[in-house]
C-alpha cells in the first residue's frame, strides 16, 4: 500500500523512500512561521506536556504533535476531479463526465450487474459497474438494488437478490469541540488550518493510535467575546463503537436513516474523557495560556470526569469519516460484503471502490485512504 501511497502525492516534505514526488495530488507541509501565533503555543505546550515534535508524521513515526500536511493549492483543496482529471484525461475517447447525475439502482440480469439507472430513469449499461458513491451512496445504491439485509428490503418491498450486511457495520470518528478565546493581540485566525496531536489513550491496543486532537480555527471569530477563538477539537480515531445506515424508502430522493451510535461503547466514552483532559492541560500549560484568555467550551463551570462526559455526549460532533457501509473481508467474516479487491459477494461485475469497503475506520483522516485504496485496486485488478 505504501507504493499507492506514492503514486497518488506529490510532495517536497519527508524521505524519498516513503513520499511520492510525482504524482497528481499536491501535499504541503505547513512551516512554523505560517502557523498563527495561537497554533504555534498549541505545539509548544503539546511538547511541553511530553508529546514528541513530529517533522514528518507521514515518516516513520506518528505519535507526537505537528503541523499540517495539506493538499491545498493558492487557498483551494484539491479534490480528485481537479488533481486526476486533467485536460488530457478529459479527452479520452472512452471517457464521458456527466454532472448532475445521481444513480438510483443497479441493473441487474440476475445475480449479474449490467449497468446503473439514473434517477431521471437513464440506464446506463457496462460489462462492469465500479461504486465509488461513498459510505452512504454506494450502501443506499446496493440497497436499492436488492444487495442488503433482507428483513429490512423487504420492510420496503425491495426483492431480495443478494442477503448481505450492507450499512450495518457503519463506523465514524466522534468528535469534540474545546475552544479557547484568544487574547488580545493574539487573534490571527488565517490560516485556518493549523497542527495535529496523534497519540495513543491509556486503553489503546499494543501500537495503537486512537487520538486525534486537531488545533484550528474552524470557528467564527464572533464565538469569541475577545473577537479570536482557536479550537482544540479531539477525536477517538479507533472507535468500538458501531452504527448503521438505512433506507428511508425506495424513492433515491429520499436521505437514507444514519445512525452513527456514537459513544456507545463504555471504552469509547472513557477514552474520549482522557483525550479532552490531555486537551484541557494543554490548554491551561503556561505556553499556551500566553495567547488563550480562557477556555469557552467546555468552560471552568465542568470540573470532574461525570460532568465532562454529560458535556461532551451533549454536544458531540462528527469528524465526517464515515466508512465500513460495505466492509470487505473473506467468505467467513460476517460484515463482509465485499472480497478483498472490492468485488460484491454473490453479485457478478460490480465493484465498490470508496471508504464504504474499509473492515473498519483507519486511524486517520479517510480522504487520502481512500484515494489510496483506488490506486492499490487498480493496480491489483487491472495491473497497469
Amino acid at each position: 500500500m505504501l507504493e499507492a501511497y506514492k503514486r497518488l502525492e506529490n510532495t517536497s516534505a519527508g524521505d524519498d523512500s516513503l513520499r511520492g514526488r510525482s504524482g497528481p495530488l499536491p501535499i504541503h507541509q505547513m512551516r512554523r512561521e505560517e502557523l498563527t501565533p495561537s497554533v504555534r503555543a498549541f505545539i509548544d505546550a503539546s511538547v511541553s506536556e511530553g508529546l514528541e515534535r513530529l517533522a514528518d508524521v507521514n515518516g516513520t513515526g506518528q505519535n507526537g504533535v505537528t503541523a499540517y500536511q495539506l493538499n491545498v493549492l493558492e487557498g483551494v483543496r484539491q479534490n480528485t476531479g481537479m488533481a486526476y482529471l486533467s485536460d488530457g484525461v478529459r479527452r479520452r475517447p472512452n471517457l464521458t463526465l456527466r454532472g448532475g447525475t445521481e444513480i438510483d439502482r443497479l441493473i441487474l440480469d440476475g445475480d449479474v450487474a449490467r449497468g446503473v439507472v439514473a434517477t431521471d430513469g437513464t440506464e446506463f449499461t457496462a460489462d462492469e459497474v465500479i461504486l465509488s458513491a461513498g459510505a452512504y451512496g454506494s450502501a443506499a445504491i446496493l440497497m436499492r438494488s436488492g444487495i442488503g439485509p433482507a428483513d429490512h428490503l423487504r420492510s420496503l418491498g425491495i426483492p431480495v437478490v443478494a442477503d448481505l450486511p450492507v450499512g450495518l457495520h457503519l463506523q465514524n470518528q466522534p468528535f469534540f469541540y474545546n475552544v479557547y478565546a484568544l487574547r488580545p493581540g493574539k487573534l490571527a485566525m488565517t490560516p485556518p488550518g493549523g497542527a495535529l496531536i496523534w497519540t495513543r489513550s491509556s486503553e489503546a491496543a499494543d501500537d495503537e493510535l486512537d487520538i486525534h486532537i486537531s488545533a484550528t480555527h474552524l470557528i467564527e471569530p464572533e464565538s469569541s467575546p475577545t473577537g479570536g477563538a482557536i479550537v482544540l477539537a479531539v477525536s477517538i480515531i479507533r472507535p468500538d463503537s458501531i452504527g448503521s445506515v438505512r433506507l428511508s424508502s425506495r424513492d433515491p430522493r429520499d436521505a437514507p436513516v444514519i445512525d452513527y451510535n456514537f459513544l456507545a461503547e463504555p471504552r469509547d466514552r472513557r477514552r474520549m474523557v482522557e483525550a479532552v483532559k490531555l486537551c484541557r492541560r494543554i490548554g491551561a500549560g503556561e505556553r499556551f495560556s500566553e495567547v488563550a484568555e480562557f477556555e469557552l467550551l467546555p468552560g471552568d463551570t465542568v470540573r470532574d470526569d461525570a460532568e465532562l462526559e454529560r458535556h461532551i455526549l451533549d454536544n458531540l460532533g462528527s469528524y465526517e469519516h464515515t466508512t465500513s457501509t460495505v466492509p470487505m473481508g473473506g467468505d467467513d467474516d460476517e460484515w463482509a460484503v465485499v472480497d478483498s479487491v472490492g468485488a460484491v459477494h454473490s453479485v457478478a461485475n460490480v465493484r465498490v471502490v470508496d471508504a464504504s469497503i474499509f473492515p473498519e475506520v483507519p486511524a486517520t483522516a479517510t480522504n487520502l485512504t481512500a484515494i489510496m485504496t483506488a490506486e492499490y485496486l487498480f493496480q491489483r485488478v487491472y495491473g497497469t
